[in-house]
């Protein structure tokens, strides 16, 4: 723990007081170092929910008390990149904590447009998981080109599995398939209409064949970041399957091309982030409760280290809850 000033806002930005900040299982990646952060000592925290407390002079579209999740991406708003929404990939962009202080703290600054306003329908626990856990999500889904009648596999059922399954049903999937070792999970996925696999008692990628009548899946959703749950999902995936990989990993995955790929015409889609042009509709899914993320946050806790860490270790462990949310 530290005390740090309170951020100085410019001209375009404004000032917010959190009220939640979620913790990701990246945040246990650039602890570790596996995804290096810009330098240190860093904020970390890319969840982020809170009122606004100030604006700048040159902001008109946000006012002090508003309430707002924050997109995490900050990028030029100029560049081939931005104007074709597609932020991600802006030159100069930078992710709040992991490239500039985020949301584990009292107070964060970012500019303007980097705010979507919270209906008073979502507390500031969800509406901060909505930020990446489910932005994630719904980008991988939307990247996976998933279609109406789309039977469909989520290896990994943790914050963003569970939103996947849901945004799933509400894009038009035919079957949800969720692939999980945790049992409080797989029953989680259960309600909200997931047909549950639990590799530990049997191969997913042969119980994801018989539930889809041998076929395989046409989309399958990778969000573990393991080379293991990787080859899986690329293995079940049918003819004309589309595989995307979301979840991070430093090891490499190994491919038998014609037989994983080549031959069944699959394709291997990388999904990264997610754009604020998508948060809107993320949003209006969950103020109508089509995404009920209300059992997403699993358990709250205080912005104080050792509770943090705790979370962390957790999530290094794959033992964690769905989510863990900072309510400072």
């Amino acid at each position: 723990m530290q005390e740090i000033p309170i951020p100085i806002i410019g001209v375009n930005d404004i000032l917010v007081k959190v009220k939640a900040a979620g913790i990701c299982h990246s945040d246990a990646h650039y602890r570790a170092g596996l995804s290096p952060v810009s330098y240190m000592p860093l904020t970390l925290g890319h969840e982020v929910a809170g009122m606004v407390e100030a604006t700048g002079s040159g902001v008109a579209n946000i006012k002090q008390g508003d309430r707002v999740c924050l997109h995490y991406l900050i990028s030029c708003g100029n560049c081939h990149f931005c104007n074709s929404g597609q932020e991600q990939f802006c030159p100069t962009g930078k992710m709040i904590g992991h490239h500039t202080d985020g949301g584990y703290a009292e107070y964060i600054a970012v500019p303007a447009r980097n705010a979507v306003l919270l209906p008073d329908t979502i507390s500031f626990e969800q509406g901060a998981t909505l930020m990446c856990a489910s932005a994630t999500s719904f980008h991988s889904l939307l990247k996976g080109r998933i279609k109406h009648g789309d039977n469909v596999a989520i290896f990994g059922v943790g914050g963003l599995g569970q939103s996947a399954v849901q945004l799933a049903f509400a894009l038009g999937a035919n079957k949800v398939i969720a692939v999980d070792i945790n049992e409080e999970k797989l029953r989680l996925a259960a309600e909200y209409g997931a047909i549950q696999v639990n590799p530990q008692k049997t191969d997913p990628v042969a119980e994801i064949r018989k539930h889809t009548e041998n076929v395989g899946v046409d989309l399958a959703v990778e969000m573990i970041g393991l080379p293991l749950t990787q080859k899986q999902a690329l293995q079940s995936a049918g003819p004309l399957g589309r595989v995307v990989l979301v979840g991070l990993s430093d090891k490499p995955l190994s491919v038998d091309t014609y037989h994983e790929v080549l031959g069944k015409e699959v394709e291997l889609i990388g999904s990264n982030d997610h754009h604020l042009n998508e948060l809107p509709q993320l949003i209006h899914f969950a103020a109508e409760k089509i995404l009920d993320v209300s059992k997403v946050v699993s358990r709250t806790i205080p912005l104080e280290a050792n509770a943090i860490n705790d979370a962390l270790d957790a999530l290094e462990r794959f033992d964690s809850g769905v989510r863990t949310v900072i309510v400072p």
